[in-house]
């Protein structure tokens, strides 16, 4: 039996935001395909996490897509550059911080909308949160409608057949208390998840640092949330 369900696209990274965006995709009766990047960032283990979160969530396919942004750098995850630790909460929030990859949400986005056009989806989602990553500009929402705007121009489905793409970001003023109750509403198992942009070696595997920015946040939205994150760190 064919599934008859409307398709979406979904930018999974194998962290806890991207997990909730695909899981509220799925609660909102899309078939979703998941679409992941291999773009040259530090650690795999996202990959491994983001198929793990596909599966989990019942996404009807798959993809991983390899880009080059080492080519780029300019970036701590994509370059050898520091990543930023023990800042505090207040730090984290202002200016561009060492983690932004330059331009990353409009490349992903892109390959996001030719997959969507060619798989008949008009419709994507992504993770973006602008109150945590404030700092990001491709976390933003001007940046996602004039995106919406560009896709309406940019693909032969918007230009000529007047199918207009619509750009989800469910999470997008959500803290991350709030990301954390609405995964545990849709089941999310953030196990699965992988946020450290850091983690560090422990035997055959690896552990979350607990101290990049990324971390900092995961745990202050488990604790506001009243939950323990159940992902192992080497300081907790």
């Amino acid at each position: 039996m064919s599934d008859s369900r409307p398709r979406a696209v979904c930018l999974v990274s194998g962290g806890m935001d991207s997990a909730v965006a695909l899981a509220e995709a799925s609660a909102k009766g899309f078939a979703c395909i998941a679409l992941s990047f291999d773009y040259g960032q530090r650690h795999r283990r996202e990959l491994a996490a983001a198929e793990r979160v596909a599966r989990a969530l019942g996404a009807i396919d798959h993809k991983v897509v390899v880009i080059d942004l080492r080519a780029v750098g300019g970036s701590s995850l994509t370059a050898d550059i520091a990543v930023p630790k023990d800042r505090s909460h207040a730090a984290i929030g202002v200016g561009v911080p060492a983690t932004y990859v330059p331009a990353r949400n409009t490349i992903f986005l892109s390959i996001a909308l030719g997959l969507a056009e060619v798989a008949g989806a008009q419709d994507v989602f992504i993770g973006v949160n602008a109150l945590d990553y404030s700092g990001y500009p491709d976390c933003r929402p001007e940046f996602l409608r004039a995106f919406e705007a560009l896709a309406r121009v940019a693909t032969v489905a918007g230009a000529e057949r007047h199918e207009g793409f619509r750009i989800h970001a469910p999470l997008l003023e959500m803290s991350k208390a709030d990301i954390v109750r609405r995964g545990r509403a849709l089941d999310v198992d953030f196990a699965l998840t992988h946020t450290c942009y850091d983690p560090v070696t422990r035997g055959a595997g690896t552990v979350a640092c607990g101290r990049c920015d990324a971390c900092q946040l995961r745990l202050k939205g488990f604790a506001e949330a009243g939950e323990r994150d159940p992902v192992p760190y080497v300081v907790h």
